[in-house]
């Protein structure tokens, strides 16, 4: 692996130009079937094997066209304080607006609410709910502006006027402030570490090209494989995150080969032999993490993780190639001025911060390894009290009208009200489908925590019925994902009694059932990605205590910002520094996220660090040595790292959705854990208590077990103490 990667090193650095054009032509390329290419049509949300999934699936095929994706909006009219909605000229202005709303070339119906008795029992709130005939994401900005402009009028006459539903989405998602933050912390960050303003910008600027190449393939393949718009949101934050640490570590590595006395070329060669080797596999872990993510079940995210997983490829093949190519173009400027003399040799052995800190370590491994156990292991206690669900309108701050509206029709209608449940009924094959429909609906209603039971609506063919069911708590309460499991749970007996079956679906179901599937999903997500890992990292240190360092070490760091993310936006700690303003359930997919993400990153930080220590040990140091020339050469290196990818994904806290927030806040604090609790501070304690041990393998195993010579034994041989050369021979300097 060494010796291939020198040699694509060389021939890129040599061929810089030849490299440069390759890339640009294969950005112009897919920048302009991004262009060219439609826009794919938004398929929703989908998760094959559950009942909710099987029950809308199921209305879709007995009520064609009936269960279109159109966008819907829900206005909500609250009158003044002490008044009714029903008064006369309430009423009309009530009216009025809802002509209005109707009048719009994409608009299906606007039903009145008078008509619909969608008043509350007070009086004092009524709802009208607005159909389109189109997706939201097809709305033109005419059919907004008018809902927009008809809610504006209808405030005028006095009332308290709001609006919630898929019609008031504004579409986006993570994207402008968010990325301009991370990427100028991460230009300071760079700037700090290498003391160049030109080793700063190179992998600023060899990420933001691995970035456009990665968005633009997947708006170009969008449509043809079905890709939405959320899908690049994870390809965007990681191609991001690890294209500039990829950068970074070659870039880091020629410096450092080129203070060795090394000519241009052969320290461009040396560099993506050896720490485009960790590279390499850093990369593949977070491949197999992203991955793996197929085996969650869930569509949408098996893409999400797919594209993710090909923008770091993108991230990868730049770092080998367009990174060495631009360093054949500006082989001076990315040292330091000091450092820029023709056969400046800087002292190797030189300590520093990393090799302080190891020492450190060296010298108290055990309390340093109590006290990083302890203190993550505390952090992880709040996760015992994790409650998963999908936060809705009820999540979003109180300046938003979506906010307003929800909490309007909960007071108004009750807490349940913003979360129906719909029971399918399937009578095929019944002699009475409407008996049997009756008696299931009357049975429902009779159940604990059911407020209402509206009345049921048969298809055509009148075997198919459907009508909703109103709990007593809201759509996040427990008590509320009881009560669905009451419903399920009494279907035996009623279908033994009418001959009909029975489902139920809706917003709220749906978002238990998936609860419940990543849950039952995440130990068999966890058993393959970690074993495949494992299997990796055995390969490349040829180890077999160090691969199940690295995993345990990341089920602590996972565990602790899982806990963290519990003690913020479920138990409300800290929630107001960052801009959260209503606690909950934690989105369903996050512990799948942050597994998934954290690990592959987790493992990046593994291989670096390690494959120092793991050069120094096999070129003849000893175990307590070769931690500390492990930290010498990455410490300083991995720490911009870390940095890099917090401030990347900490840019994302600042975001007003919040589940971007949540995933944003969940990925910084889980970097900051793993890279200098778990990397920084366990692994080498560890590495410090196994002494030679931490580098056993049996014999049988070492012959199975194929060689990569990640940590360049073999450049190190062919290579050894090279006569340097001038710059000018091989690039003119800069």
């Amino acid at each position: 692996m060494a010796t291939f990667l020198y040699r694509v090193g060389r021939l890129a650095f040599r061929r810089r130009w030849y490299v440069a054009l390759v890339w640009a032509a294969v950005l112009a390329a897919v920048g302009l079937g991004a262009l060219k290419a439609p826009g794919a049509a938004d398929e929703g949300f989908s998760m094959p094997g559950i009942e909710s999934q099987k029950a809308f699936d199921l209305m879709e095929q007995r009520f064609p066209g009936a269960t279109a994706d159109g966008a819907t909006a829900r206005v909500v009219f609250v009158a003044p304080k002490g008044q009714k909605v029903t008064a006369a000229d309430h009423r009309k202005a009530v009216e009025d607006t809802v002509a209005d709303l109707a009048d719009g070339s994409q608009v299906a119906s606007a039903v009145n609410p008078f008509q619909a008795k969608a008043v509350s029992k007070d009086g004092t709130t009524a709802y009208a709910t607005v159909t389109y005939k189109v997706a939201a994401n097809d709305l033109t900005d005419a059919s907004k502006e008018q809902l927009e402009h008809a809610i504006e009028e209808a405030r005028d006459t006095g009332l308290t006027v709001d609006a919630g539903g898929s019609a008031m989405a504004d579409g986006g998602g993570a994207g402008g402030a968010a990325e301009l933050i991370g990427v100028a912390i991460a230009a300071v960050v760079l700037l700090v570490t290498f003391g160049s303003l030109a080793a700063a910008g190179l992998p600023l600027l060899t990420a933001l090209i691995g970035v456009g190449v990665s968005m633009a393939t997947i708006l170009a393949l969008s449509d043809a494989l079905g890709l939405s718009t959320t899908t690049g949101t994870l390809a965007m934050m990681l191609g991001l995150a690890v294209g500039i640490d990829y950068a970074l570590f070659v870039v880091s590595r020629y410096r450092e080969e080129r203070a060795r006395g090394r000519a241009p070329q052969e320290a461009t060669a040396l560099a993506v032999g050896t720490a485009g080797s960790a590279v390499v596999f850093a990369g593949l872990t977070v491949v197999i993490a992203l991955a793996g993510l197929a085996v969650v079940g869930i569509p949408m995210l098996t893409k999400m993780g797919l594209a993710a997983a090909g923008a770091v490829v993108v991230a990868v093949l730049i770092a080998l190639t367009l990174v060495p190519a631009f360093l054949g173009f500006w082989p001076n400027a990315v040292l330091r001025r000091k450092d820029r003399g023709p056969r400046h040799i800087r002292e190797e052995a030189r300590d520093n911060g990393g090799t302080r800190w190891a020492r450190f370590v060296l010298r108290r491994p055990l309390p340093v390894l109590i006290l990083g156990v302890v203190g993550l292991g505390a952090l992880a206690l709040p996760m015992t009290s994790l409650q998963l669900g999908m936060p809705g309108d009820e999540a979003k701050p109180t300046s938003t009208t979506e906010r307003r509206a929800y909490d309007a029709l909960a007071e108004g209608f009750g807490p349940g009200f913003n979360g129906p449940l719909t029971v399918v009924v399937d009578a095929k094959g019944d002699d009475d489908a409407q008996a049997a429909a009756a008696a299931i609906s009357k049975d429902i209603g009779a159940t604990k925590g059911i407020v209402s039971v509206s009345p049921a609506r048969f298809n055509e063919a009148g075997d198919t019925a459907v009508f909703s069911v109103v709990p007593s708590t809201a759509p996040t309460d427990e008590k509320t994902k009881d009560l669905v499991t009451a419903i399920r749970g009494e279907r035996p007996g009623i279908e033994s009694e009418t001959g009909a079956t029975y489902e139920v679906t809706g917003t709220t179901a749906l978002n238990i059932d998936i609860s419940e599937k990543v849950q039952s999903a995440l130990v068999p997500y966890l058993i393959v990605v970690v074993g495949l890992a494992i299997v990796l990292l055995l390969v490349v240190f040829r180890s077999l205590l160090v691969p199940l360092k690295a995993a345990l070490g990341f089920l602590l760091s996972v565990l602790a910002s899982l806990g963290a993310v519990v003690v913020v936006f479920q138990e409300g700690h800290g929630a107001g520094l960052l801009g959260v303003e209503t606690t909950g359930p934690i989105m369903s997919l996050m512990p799948i996220f942050l597994v998934g993400i954290v690990f592959g990153l987790a493992m990046d930080y593994e291989v670096f660090l390690l494959s120092r220590m793991r050069e120094a040990y096999v070129h003849g140091e000893t175990a307590h040595q070769a931690v500390t020339s492990g930290f010498r050469h990455s410490a300083r290196v991995v720490v911009a790292a870390a940095l890099i990818m917090i401030a990347v994904f900490a840019g994302f806290i600042g975001e007003s959705d919040s589940m971007i927030k949540m995933i944003g806040f969940g990925l910084a604090s889980a970097v900051l854990l793993d890279a200098f609790v778990v990397r920084m501070a366990i692994v080498p304690a560890v590495l410090a208590l196994l002494g030679d041990k931490a580098w056993w393998l049996p014999k049988w195993l070492d012959r199975i077990l194929p060689r990569v010579d990640v940590e360049g034994e073999a450049l190190t041989r062919g290579t050894a103490d090279p006569e340097p050369a001038p710059a000018d021979r091989e690039a003119a300097p800069v």
